[in-house]
């Protein structure tokens, strides 16, 4: 059989791989998977529901309803002070199909794909399917933010660099950027006129310090914001993302979008209308939880004598693993999920910097993160 040559550089998701071994231990408590603990609210489902009985449920416009656009650009307005044209604004099947058809859109054989790592391992893979490469930088001794200097080198030392992928706040570590931190990137990025930013901010309504700061407030010509409506509102399985893409590239974009899906879901993007008109207190709810836990599980990991990067914003921890396990953070995963039933993701999932380390996310019920806190403070105590 023959098949895309490509297809040979990608393999099965490491994250899954280890959920699907671990899952079978008895009595465990999983905290591996990033799926908030939350239901839908009742109003988001009653909005869907409402549309099949109006028999909404014929094909909408390609790049989305034209309510649900506007609904988005007056949240962004409404939440962030960021103004969003609602008309250059893309409802895409999930974020995930959001950062493959831009990759599609702009990567030609041979151009390169910036990737600050850890990183969400898809981002790799869409490079590769884009017919890009990736280039990988560890930040893990800059805090886990990618910084002016090192971005500047990158840029510098590769011309063939043709998008940055940035992601913040950032799966897996939990770390965001500043305003300060986001000005320091745009400023080198406006040397280098031909580098876009695919802008990842599925998780910038959970930062708990301080405000989330986009990067379409710099370089509004040449960010392509990524987001959607999975993590604030807990609507994963509606798969409903969008994004802003600059004027001059929407129709590009437009194009590959159109010959993947038709639309999405139509009752599905009336469920979304109603959230963002409508969901900024069932986003303020889930997100004190969220910090609630976050807190929580700070103290006490850090009591336990665990080094954690600051996690400010999204839904996890990416600790240290214990001197005793050196880097191998599969080894330390294992053994937290078979003697403290436990379930954490190695780091090593997240690709260069994430080895050593390991992701728990907190969007799972406090007394379940409490508990598991106990078993892992007597699993230290006794290594």
């Amino acid at each position: 059989m023959t098949i895309n040559e490509r297809l040979k550089q990608i393999t099965p998701s490491e994250i899954r791989a280890f959920d699907a071994q671990v899952s079978t231990i008895p009595g465990l408590l999983n905290f591996t998977i990033g799926e908030p603990n939350f239901d839908v609210p009742e109003f988001i489902k009653d909005a869907m529901k409402e549309a099949l009985d109006k028999n909404f449920t014929h094909y909408a416009a390609s790049d989305g309803l034209q309510e649900l656009r506007q609904a988005i650009a007056n949240f962004y307005q409404r939440r962030h002070q960021l103004d969003l044209n609602w008309q250059q604004i893309m409802v895409t099947v999930g974020a995930s199909q959001g950062f493959m058809i831009t990759m599609m859109a702009l990567l030609n054989p041979g151009d390169k794909v910036l990737i600050p790592s850890p990183y969400f391992p898809l981002y790799g893979y869409s490079s590769i399917l884009s017919g890009g490469e990736s280039i990988f930088v560890d930040t893990s001794a800059d805090g886990f933010v990618l910084t002016p200097e090192v971005l500047d080198h990158q840029l510098q030392g590769h011309p063939e660099i043709k998008l940055l992928m940035l992601n913040y706040p950032n799966n897996p570590t939990g770390t965001t950027y500043s305003k300060d931190q986001v000005k320091g990137l745009a400023e080198v990025l406006r040397k280098y006129p031909d580098v876009y930013v695919l802008s990842d901010e599925i998780y910038g309504d959970l930062v708990y310090e301080g405000d989330h700061y986009s990067m379409v407030e710099e370089l509004p010509d040449r960010t392509i914001l990524l987001a959607g409506a999975s993590k604030s509102y807990a609507m994963t399985g509606f798969r409903l993302g969008f994004l802003h893409i600059p004027a001059d590239l929407y129709e590009e974009l437009f194009k590959i979008f159109q010959t993947m899906v038709t639309c999405v879901s139509t009752p599905d993007q009336w469920a979304g209308v109603a959230a963002y008109n409508d969901g900024d207190q069932a986003i303020d709810d889930m997100k004190g939880e969220y910090n609630h836990r976050r807190n929580m599980i700070v103290d006490r990991m850090i009591a336990m004598g665990f080094d954690i990067p600051h996690p400010a914003g999204a839904f996890y921890v990416f600790p240290r693993i214990p001197a005793k396990y050196g880097d191998d953070d599969q080894a330390f995963a294992l053994d937290l999920a078979e003697k403290a039933k436990v379930g954490v993701i190695p780091g090593s999932a997240f690709g260069p910097g994430g080895q050593g380390y390991f992701r728990f996310s907190y969007a799972a019920a406090y007394e379940d993160i409490a508990v598991a806190m106990d078993r892992m403070a007597a699993f230290m105590e006794a290594l």
